[in-house]
């Protein structure tokens, strides 16, 4: 009977992680978010005028190497 704590705790635990990590609150075990490249990335900051052309360039040059 003792058992059925320890792996109700447990399954709660990883129940509490699974839906922290779906709501988006951050991407607990992965550095990149879902579905974007480091070129999307770069795409959509050049897009914002947060890159230059150079900067631009020079990181897709980077990426395709």
């Amino acid at each position: 009977m003792m058992g059925f704590g320890l792996i109700f705790t447990i399954l709660l635990v990883i129940a509490f992680i699974y839906l922290l990590n779906e709501r988006g609150q951050g991407n607990l075990f992965s550095t990149s978010p879902k579905g974007k490249s480091a070129l999307d990335i770069a795409k959509e900051r050049y897009a914002r005028g947060e890159l230059s052309k150079d900067e631009f360039e020079q990181i897709r040059s980077d990426l395709n190497r």
